[in-house]
């Protein structure tokens, strides 16, 4: 009798940890679809910002010396930041053996959100010259996974599509997968 009722415990515990988890998965699930949803607007968000050299809010105060007009400066951030945080989001949720080449263009997107924030008029100007170390680990790096696909199918009697579900990377939640590159 003692031992049913602990199985009962177990199975109460395990059905409130399973409703648990599907729960933190829904809502994150949700979360990432309303951003994704909502993109359009945070693009257009550079509308609510004054055709002026200076723009003051009650955060702070955002002087265009570079660009001239705030508005065409904020317009030319959105239009980087929306793609960068679209990436973000595809790379932290990605589950494919390649999401690894999502790094370069996230590395592009930051090199010109800071040229735009703290440089010069040129945004597109030397970046690949700053995109070669990235280029240099990335590229050889979903090279070699590739290889070790082909011989792995080479080996075993298993299709291309079994052996990208082996590659295939569990969640690990956010912190998860920033932590196993450091």
């Amino acid at each position: 009798m003692h031992a049913q009722k602990l199985t009962e415990k177990q199975e109460k515990f395990l059905h409130k940890e399973k409703f648990t988890n599907s729960n933190k998965g829904l809502v994150l699930g949700s979360l990432i679809a309303t951003l994704i949803a909502i993109t359009p607007y945070l693009f257009s968000l550079y509308e609510s910002v004054p055709a002026t050299k200076s723009w003051d809010t009650f955060l702070f105060t955002y002087t265009s010396d570079t660009w001239e007009d705030a508005n065409y400066a904020m317009w030319t951030l959105t239009g980087k930041a929306v793609p960068l945080m679209l990436l973000f989001l595809w790379f932290f949720t990605c589950r494919h053996w390649w999401y690894h080449a999502l790094l370069v263009p996230i590395v592009m997107y930051f090199f010109q959100i800071g040229v735009i924030l703290f440089g010069d008029v040129a945004i597109d100007e030397f970046q690949l010259i700053y995109l070669i170390p990235v280029m240099a680990i990335v590229i050889p790096t979903i090279y070699l996974i590739r290889a070790r696909i082909f011989n792995k199918m080479n080996e075993a009697s298993k299709s291309m599509q079994q052996l990208e579900d082996e590659l295939k990377m569990s969640p690990k939640g956010l912190w998860g997968k920033i932590s196993q590159y450091f």
